[in-house]
């Protein structure tokens, strides 16, 4: 139906106020001339001549008035026309107020008294501009289902017609846009959305396993490296092997996902997706190859904490062992001395200890849970400290070179252990250059901005911004094979032969690094070399930086002396370790009191309160820990000095022990000569207190 909005459609005539104020003037001077002709008698001819020819200009006068009056399309016949066309048509003014409108564009737009809204800013406008000026003016309107085309046409300079074309899905009807319009609205490829979207996508034809690209839009081919697509297969976009793994599964009667290597760059991957649409095949390619790094990374990352967790665990078990029998062996040695048949013997036996005690060290630094003395270290002079001890190292024919950043920052950390992994590098270089003939070793420093750290490898997200000091262990080698680069912080693995190597020296690098809170990277030229970045962050000096384990009493120098007096409350669960520790003590002159676990020596304590002068304690216990223990029996303690005992590094409990003093640490395993020194260095600061 039809929608009248203003009086001019009512009356279907158009009214023009300067018509009216002629006609008015033009009847005024008929009526002037007509009164003197009646004056003169109709006898007079003249007179007759005169009221004839004014009769007939008046009858062309209203002629033309009622000529004026109407427009040059009747408003009837607009209504008529309007309602006989199928399509959605409205008449509106050029600021898209509609005039009138037929059944069909009420149906498919509502009874709005404005045009909807474009798709596009201003594009309505700008369509009713360019019909004024006699151009094309087409577009995209927002309707309550789905957007639709619209045809701008011009019918006067107040007037336009708008014509909505059908979708793409409607059969032509008569409001049914030109061929050539309909070229143009139609996008030349997959969907719309698809051929926009950062999704590679296809449209295929013939058999899945076979399928012939027909239509691709562009992110697919980006992904493929070139473009056009059309006439290619879609098993052509893919690595071999990987499409092979893809279509047994689409043989199967599977659609998706499929994860696939992309044949320009096998390490790209994607997820193939096939779906059926009424177009035919459909082919989605998804990259995620960034997401898969991520996921590669994370893995790698649980890994090595998980093994990190499992190897502490076992070092920490295994460092218990090791005190017992080295324990043992200081008794065994006290009850045969030089000269004894079984001296030598007992020599051998506390060497293979050592020899243990060195390989639970470097399962501890990989698994971030050795004993660690911190201090600030001067970058340069650390390293050039270490150059003299690896010239030594260096074989005839491998060269070391070292080169030394300006401005190097300060670092905080265990000298002996950035020692050590100085040492594991440079040895490793060298031992891969002498199989190969020689090379050179290059160590470099350098102090980093953050930007220029992650450009050479440094992925750390959680790293504090600021500038990252730098030391770069390469050479000029055959490198790192490829198979073996994800496994090559693992400890036990080794591209060495058989008994040339344990497989812990990167291992424990890696443990090192990551418990100063730094980050180790490998960049790898197969056939030119291996290049490993240490990046460790800079220490700002703070005097107010003091932390619990800070606090903990300064070891002073071996005493000479092993004996002493005082009371000493031994709390160790591990029998190997606590019987023969409090044996020899005793043998020093101490009295020992021992205890099995926390709740033992709670009662101990309280029966002895004021009577004990220091208490040795392990860290890990079942039921109560050290640290906890201390805190429940410092009543009975009082200002009692603490020795804490454990294979674990003191960072791992320094933090439950805020508002202790006189708490010193010695790490396992134990050996009676050292554990006796430090008892009476604690002893002898504790009565100088």
């Amino acid at each position: 139906m039809t929608q009248p909005l203003t009086s001019e459609t009512r009356s279907g005539r158009r009214w023009d106020p300067f018509a009216v104020a002629a006609g008015a003037f033009l009847l005024a001077a008929l009526a002037f001339g007509v009164y003197p002709a009646l004056k003169a008698g109709p006898g007079s001819l003249g007179g007759l001549l005169l009221l004839t020819g004014l009769a007939g200009v008046a009858f062309f006068a209203i002629l033309a008035l009622r000529g004026q009056s109407a427009g040059p399309i009747e408003g009837l016949d607009i209504q008529r026309l309007m309602e006989a066309v199928r399509g959605p048509l409205a008449i509106a003014t050029p600021d898209g107020r509609i005039l009138s409108a037929n059944p069909a564009w009420a149906a498919a737009v509502g009874d709005g008294g404005r045009l909807p809204k474009s798709v596009d800013a201003g594009g309505l406008f700008a369509a009713i501009a360019a019909a004024r000026r006699g151009e094309a003016g087409l577009a995209r309107l927002r309707m309550k289902r789905a957007d639709r085309d619209a045809r701008i046409s011009l019918l006067d300079q107040r007037r336009v017609l708008v014509e909505l074309l059908p979708p793409k899905s409607e059969p032509a009807s008569a409001a049914a846009p030109a061929p050539a319009a309909a070229a143009a609205a139609s996008p030349s490829g997959p969907d719309a959305f698809v051929a926009s979207a950062p999704v590679g996508a296809a449209l295929l034809e013939g058999d899945a396993l076979a399928a012939v690209i027909v239509r691709a839009n562009a992110a697919l081919e980006t992904m493929a490296g070139h473009g056009p697509l059309a006439g290619e297969t879609l098993a052509s976009l893919i690595e071999p092997e990987s499409w092979a793994e893809a279509a047994s599964g689409i043989a199967a009667g599977r659609a998706g996902p499929f994860e696939v290597k992309l044949a320009r760059d096998g390490k790209a991957v994607a997820q193939l997706h096939l779906t059926h649409a009424p177009e035919g095949l459909t082919a989605y390619l998804i990259d995620i190859s960034e997401r898969k790094e991520i996921e590669l990374k994370l893995a790698q990352s649980e890994k090595m904490r998980a093994m990190g967790d499992f190897v502490g665990g076992v070092s920490h078990d295994f460092n218990n062992l090791l005190s017992g029998v080295q324990l043992k062996l200081d008794e065994l040695f006290l009850a045969h001395p030089v000269g004894d048949p079984s001296y030598q013997d007992l020599v051998e036996a506390r060497s293979a200890t050592n020899r243990a005690a060195g390989l639970v060290r470097s399962l501890l630094a990989y698994s971030r849970k050795q004993t660690v003395q911190r201090e600030v270290l001067e970058l340069g002079e650390l390293v050039s400290e270490v150059e003299v001890l690896l010239r030594r190292l260096m074989r005839e024919d491998v060269v070391l070179e070292t080169e030394y950043g300006r401005n190097l920052p300060l670092i905080l950390g265990d000298r002996s252990q950035f020692e050590m992994a100085l040492m594991n590098l440079a040895v490793n270089a060298r031992d891969a250059l002498h199989a190969e003939g020689g090379g050179i070793v290059r160590i470099k420093t350098a102090r980093l901005t953050s930007a220029e750290a992650k450009a050479l490898g440094y992925d750390d997200q959680q790293a504090p911004p600021g500038d990252v000091a730098m030391i770069e262990v390469a050479d000029n080698g055959p490198g790192i094979s490829p198979d073996a680069v994800d496994k090559i912080f693992d400890p036990f693995f080794t591209t060495k032969p058989v008994g040339e190597g344990t497989g812990l020296g990167l291992a424990t690098v890696y443990g090192i690094v990551k418990q100063a809170a730094g980050w180790i990277h490998l960049e790898n030229r197969p056939g030119e070399g291996a290049t490993f970045r240490i990046f460790l962050p800079v220490h700002i000096p703070l005097a107010a930086a003091i932390t619990p384990a800070m606090r903990m009493a300064p070891a002073k120098a071996p005493a000479r002396d092993l004996s002493g007096v005082g009371r000493i409350l031994f709390v160790e669960d591990e029998a190997i370790v606590r019987t023969p520790a409090a044996k020899l003590l005793r043998r020093c002159g101490y009295e020992v009191l021992e205890a099995g676990d926390g709740h033992e020596a709670m009662t101990v304590a309280a029966e002895n309160a004021g009577k004990i002068d220091l208490l040795i304690s392990d860290v890990m216990m079942p039921g109560i820990d050290g640290p906890t223990f201390l805190r429940q029996a410092r009543p009975y303690l009082g200002d009692a000095p603490v020795l804490f005992i454990s294979g674990y590094a003191e960072a791992e409990f320094s933090d439950l022990l805020e508002g202790e003093t006189g708490v010193s640490f010695l790490p396992k395993p134990l050996d009676i000569k050292t554990l006796a020194e430090r008892v009476k260095q604690v002893l002898q600061t504790s009565a100088a207190a």
